[in-house]
């Protein structure tokens, strides 16, 4: 006993030296100043040789950022502190990333298509207008891309849901494993093979020969189908089992459980999830061109006769060739980008409502 205490003297004589050195940090600006070192070395090694792509500067000031941060520090706060900084280090570069992509193309289609963005581009069609000429508008493909993703809504979102209530209330043996296998199958489809599916089923089987936005929206609401059963299924399974089982306690059925207490606590994610998953499909072009066909005039009947969309009007734009429909296009895009940001901005507020309130 006596051998221990005298070995602990020296450790407590030399622990302030100790705890002096494990408690250096670098200054919380190290990080700023580490990148900007790493941006200059990065432009200057990249002019130096000679090399064009302002890409290949940020690679090489991405490695030196990673490097001198583990590098220095390592010498100051030691190897294990190191790591961690490599690692945050990492995860911002990955962030950076992913935002440069995101950014450009917004900027890009903001910047080509506010040019065209006005009332008239709003409220006109592309009837009677020559496509080598300027003017004319998207507000055909405004109406179709509406009333095709709302129908493609209607027929989704309920079946979905109650698909997702079977499947976690309710879902048990054969069927319920087969109804998740087609839902996972159905999640990876791609949107032309919806398209197809839709043709040979509208078209050929049932003799349906003129195009029309119902067709379309058939199309959709396959497409939109996975997404809104796995979104409502993963909200139901949040739900706590305890709110369920004092509600069978209280003696009331399941199905009134179900209804006035597991949907309404999962409002609020099930809304977000529908409203994410119209966002998911009103970018698609694949399946209105195969049956919607597409057309410059207004057309309010999504039942009867061609009918545009936005993402249809983009690629048909583009593909004419020349100056004004490029530009028509770039303000389509900007008015479809816009489109989906609301839809997203929508559901956050929906599920900032509807979140439960502490």
């Amino acid at each position: 006993m006596s051998h221990s205490i005298s070995d602990a003297k020296p450790a407590a004589a030399g622990a302030p030296a100790a705890t002096r050195l494990a408690s250096r940090r670098l200054p919380r600006w190290s990080p700023l100043a580490i990148a900007v070192g790493a941006i200059v070395v990065g432009v200057a090694i990249g002019a130096g040789f000679g090399l064009k792509s302002h890409l290949q500067w940020g690679l090489i000031a991405l490695i030196l950022f990673v490097g001198g941060s583990y590098a220095i520090t390592a010498q100051v706060e030691g190897r294990r502190q190191a790591k961690d900084r490599v690692a945050t280090s990492l995860i911002w570069a990955s962030f950076i990333l992913a935002v440069i992509p995101l950014y450009s193309l917004v900027q890009t289609t903001i910047s080509k298509g506010v040019k065209v963005l006005d009332g008239t581009f709003l409220t006109h069609s592309m009837n009677n207008v020559l496509t080598i000429e300027p003017g004319g508008g998207v507000y055909h493909a405004i109406i179709g891309t509406l009333e095709q993703v709302a129908i493609a809504t209607v027929i989704a979102a309920p079946i979905g849901i109650l698909t997702a209530v079977y499947l976690v209330e309710y879902g048990r043996g054969t069927l319920a494993k087969w109804v998740t296998f087609f839902v996972d199958v159905m999640t990876g489809v791609p949107s032309i093979v919806a398209g197809l599916f839709i043709l040979s089923l509208w078209f050929v089987a049932l003799g349906k020969a003129p195009a029309s936005g119902f067709a379309g929206s058939l199309a959709l609401a396959i497409l939109m189908l996975p997404v809104v059963v796995r979104s409502t299924e993963e909200m139901l399974k949040l739900v706590p089992n305890e709110l369920r089982e004092a509600s069978l306690a209280l003696g009331v059925p399941k199905w009134r459980t179900i209804t006035k207490v597991v949907i309404p606590t999962a409002l609020g994610g099930i809304t977000t999830g529908v409203m994410l998953a119209i966002a998911r499909i009103a970018g698609e072009s694949a399946p209105i061109a195969l049956l919607v066909f597409g057309s410059n005039m207004i057309n309010t009947n999504p039942f009867s006769g061609p009918q545009s969309s936005l993402p249809y009007y983009i690629y048909q734009q583009y593909g004419n060739g020349n100056d004004p429909s490029y530009a028509r296009a770039w303000g389509a895009a900007l008015v479809l980008i816009a489109f989906v940001m609301i839809l997203n901005l929508v559901a956050r507020g929906i599920a900032r409502w509807k979140a439960p309130k502490r």
